[in-house]
């Protein structure tokens, strides 16, 4: 079966090169480095087509670099989604799989379902129902991620949203979308900086948010080149760290922290990636205090939105010091 499944829904390596996307990139080591990262993802995309338990799907994963491990679990649970959605009596891996071994690795497992959606025609609310109320607005982040990186012409040239999305799923798929740049453009400041300004005001600071947290958890740049980004983000700056710091969190959690995570939390969120992560984490008991299940999920003002809100402002004092004070 699991040979089956790989021969019907498998992806090619072949279709995350910058060749066959047609990306820019001006440095031979970025482009690996980012080019792997697709590598690593389609990997644990395929190890979940292909395994049938979790505990023996666990362990592949695991084999993977511990920088890298993010990814494939975010592949496998696209897997896991579709596998889901197309089983006719309906399926649970997914859930077991968030509940399991998963679990240190959840923010991106919960981007890997949103892949889903753009693959087949899921509702997007109807998924983030079965997840957690925060992390599944995530599904929403890999969605806009998946179109800006196989649809780069038509979500990012011609500008284009999904229709069926409403209110704040907008809003999440833009900050995939953002994410979805440091791909496309070859994680160059300038590039990116201009693919945004292309984009109307309202949507920028959600697509730098997204560049900001590719740039903490894919890396890529060295410091002064972080600098150029935030420099290049203008106003939209307090959310590129806000983004960095969602970044920080996710790896903290995960326990595979990057030098080039700390050198991104540094620059675009003024201190070091632990600190990121806990203030990520304070903004989160925020909301718990809040009443976070009581809010409505299909305002603007969503409890997702609410927790981005919390990050910002905790680190609005930190991005007023001076950059790299923390190193």
């Amino acid at each position: 079966m699991g040979k089956l499944r790989r021969t019907v829904l498998g992806i090619s390596a072949a279709e995350t090169s910058f060749e066959r996307r047609r990306f820019r990139c001006d440095r031979a080591e970025v482009r690996e480095r980012l080019e792997e990262i697709g590598r690593t993802f389609v990997y644990g995309y395929h190890a979940a087509l292909e395994t049938g338990r979790l505990g023996p799907l666990a362990r592949r994963l695991d084999d993977s670099s511990p920088l890298l491990r993010g990814f494939v679990y975010e592949g496998a649970a696209m897997a896991l989604t579709l596998l889901d959605a197309l089983t006719p009596w309906g399926g649970r891996r997914l859930g077991a799989f968030l509940a399991g071994p998963a679990a240190p690795h959840t923010y991106l497992a919960h981007v890997g379902a949103g892949w889903a959606l753009a693959r087949l025609p899921l509702s997007p609310a109807r998924l983030r129902a079965r997840l957690d109320p925060l992390a599944g607005w995530l599904t929403l982040d890999g969605y806009g991620f998946h179109q800006g990186f196989f649809h780069a012409p038509r979500a990012i040239g011609a500008q284009q949203v999904p229709r069926r999305l409403r209110g704040y799923e907008r809003r999440a798929f833009d900050q995939g979308l953002g994410r979805s740049l440091w791909f496309v453009e070859g994680a160059s400041p300038a590039r990116i900086a201009a693919a945004i300004a292309a984009f109307p005001p309202a949507r920028r600071p959600d697509l730098w948010s997204g560049v900001g947290l590719a740039c903490a958890y894919a890396g890529g740049l060295g410091e002064g080149e972080i600098e150029q980004l935030r420099e290049a983000a203008g106003p939209a700056a307090l959310d590129a760290g806000q983004g960095a710091a969602f970044a920080a969190e996710a790896r903290v959690l995960a326990g595979n922290v990057a030098p080039h995570t700390e050198l991104a939390c540094a620059v675009l969120c003024g201190c070091s990636a632990a600190a990121a992560s806990t203030l990520t984490r304070e903004a989160y008991r925020d909301l718990e205090r809040q009443e976070l299940n009581d809010l409505d999920d299909a305002a603007q003002n969503t409890p997702y939105e609410r927790w981005r809100q919390h990050v910002r402002r905790r680190l609005a004092p930190a991005m007023a010091q001076p950059a790299l004070q923390q190193l």
